[in-house]
């Protein structure tokens, strides 16, 4: 596994994933937390934002899943919880060695009409990179049009990253492709980091025939896109149902700066 980066350390070309690790049960029905911080490390990210952990529920034998992939790879994990039953706890997570602080980790709103639908959320961290501060909001949206567009807009919001300024990377799993409304959204206020890669599409889902876009990450205008690649290696196709998205970046410190209010 990777060795974590020492504290206050900056990698000279930082990398960010998203990755949605299906509760670390793979395509082949095994379960397994070391498949998936496996498929992680090889990619040497510098900070992951994963989707579907669960953390002392039964179905995956009581690990805490987010504490145990980010211990394998060196690593601390905030984790929020989008679903809470009886004790056991299903959400999201940002993983990372760098410096960094809690900005916020919450519900997004659903559909009063069907409150049959799972709960979705947000976490939110600020870390710090060569001397300015990335804000990282990694989310797992919902499955339907309308329920995407309230939980956007909410991201979008005056209590999420309406004053958070240029330096931000928000990403995830959105369940939505570029054609939909929420995508249309997201990108009126970030920029699509694939589209800025002269257009360059990748496709994560499903994992071993990968056809979709659902997985996305948006910058802000103080964040430069450098490669942004998906893993396809053969234990990739198999850890999840989705593959993870990586990217290179850099930071416009400047830029950050001036743009900061929070």
């Amino acid at each position: 596994m990777r060795r974590a980066l020492g504290a206050g350390k900056t990698p000279p070309v930082p990398r960010i994933m998203t990755y949605n690790v299906h509760r670390c049960l793979g395509v082949d029905g095994r379960l397994d937390v070391s498949r998936i911080a496996e498929v992680i490390a090889a990619d040497r990210p510098d900070i992951v934002a994963l989707q579907e952990l669960d953390v002392g529920r039964a179905r995956t034998q009581g690990v805490d899943q987010a504490h145990e992939v980010a211990e394998r790879l060196g690593m601390r994990s905030r984790f929020h919880a989008a679903l809470t039953v009886e004790g056991e706890l299903y959400g999201d997570a940002i993983l990372t060695a760098l410096p960094e602080r809690l900005v916020k980790a919450d519900a997004l709103p659903g559909l009063p009409a069907l409150p049959q639908l799972e709960p979705r959320g947000a976490v939110w961290t600020a870390v710090e990179l060569g001397g300015a501060e990335v804000q990282i909001v990694n989310t797992h949206l919902g499955l339907l049009a309308r329920e995407q567009t309230g939980q956007v807009d909410a991201l979008l919001g005056p209590e999420w990253l309406k004053a958070a300024g240029e330096a931000v990377i928000l990403l995830g799993d959105f369940n939505s492709t570029s054609g939909s409304t929420p995508y249309r959204r997201v990108t009126e206020r970030f920029r699509d980091a694939q589209k800025l890669l002269a257009g360059r599409s990748v496709p994560t889902f499903p994992a071993m025939f990968p056809m979709l876009r659902i997985d996305h990450v948006f910058v802000g205008r103080a964040i430069r896109v450098g490669r942004i690649w998906s893993s396809t290696s053969p234990l990739a196709r198999t850890a999840s149902d989705h593959l993870p998205l990586i990217m290179e970046f850099g930071v416009d410190a400047s830029r950050a700066a001036a743009s900061r209010s929070r």
